[in-house]
């Protein structure tokens, strides 16, 4: 049985600021049925929603998506305030759930770093923007987890993604708990998915989609 947590975090994919990578030991699921699970997230956390408005970059030849890497800008909404986060993610160390190192750290401007990261050579793979619903939780044993409700406009049906953020030598560990949250939660591993939304998003998209902003605007 998971808890709310106590303990105040941001947003899912935010990752802890510092120089060696934490793991995201996270699990992605499709739900059916989105209003018995907010509901079931509700009797143990508040919800908090944000829009999260990401641009994803890539070199020219598309080496980072083909080694799985990813460099992302990602701007926050949330209760009329936004903030700038700037990730880069290494290859996925768990293949059955995708999970990955990553270094992130909070930003002054978007705009800035696009400037600088284009002007370095990379170019915008895509943008897309994710709807989330974020509920802190703690597992019986203490370790805390995000639980995250996603709609992405361009995709259909409703996705919950749940992390918990540790060192290479605990990914066991954190994905175990994470699968105990989603069982708590009545979802079973039929119901698991590696696919990203970027992915996703440019299969929905046609070949030559419009240029879209930071800001989101196109």
């Amino acid at each position: 049985m998971v808890k709310a947590s106590s303990a105040e975090r941001d947003a899912s994919c935010d990752a802890i600021e510092g120089i060696s990578p934490v793991i995201e030991a996270e699990v992605k699921v499709r739900v059916d049925d989105p209003e018995r699970v907010l509901a079931a997230l509700r009797e143990r956390a508040p919800g908090e929603e944000a829009v999260y408005r990401d641009m994803y970059y890539d070199l020219p030849d598309r080496s980072l998506t083909a080694q799985g890497r990813e460099l992302r800008v990602r701007v926050i909404e949330r209760d009329g305030s936004e903030r700038v986060v700037f990730t880069y993610k290494a290859p996925a160390v768990d293949e059955e759930t995708g999970s990955k190192p990553e270094h992130e750290t909070r930003a002054q401007s978007a705009q800035a770093l696009d400037a600088i990261l284009t002007g370095l050579g990379y170019e915008h793979l895509v943008a897309l923007t994710k709807h989330c619903t974020n509920f802190p939780l703690t597992t019986a044993t203490g370790r805390e987890c995000l639980a995250t409700v996603v709609t992405v406009p361009e995709l259909e049906g409703t996705f919950i993604e749940v992390e918990t953020l540790v060192e290479e030598t605990n990914l066991s560990e954190g994905l175990s708990a994470v699968r105990g949250v989603l069982a708590d939660l009545g979802i079973g591993e039929d119901a698991f998915t590696t696919e990203q939304y970027t992915d996703a998003v440019l299969a929905r998209r046609s070949p030559r989609w419009p240029s879209v902003r930071l800001d989101g605007t196109r």
